[in-house]
């Protein structure tokens, strides 16, 4: 890893972690307070996952309409 963020490359690589997807989990996680899933199997872990999706994007939209 260091070797990677010694160059040019690896740091603009990294620099867009910052900006893409990685925010939206840590709000998930202190904001909102889902920190572990409640459900046991993969299909109900995808339910509860797609609903914390849903609720993050409806409180977004809230946001940006004021």
């Amino acid at each position: 890893m260091m070797h990677r963020l010694k160059t040019q490359v690896g740091r603009g690589i990294y620099r867009l972690r910052k900006q893409t997807v990685e925010p939206v989990f840590g709000i998930i996680k202190s904001v909102m307070g889902f920190r572990q899933f409640s459900l046991r199997g993969l299909t109900r872990v995808q339910g509860e996952w797609s609903l914390v999706c849903l609720a993050w994007n409806v409180k977004r939209m809230a946001v940006l309409r004021l």
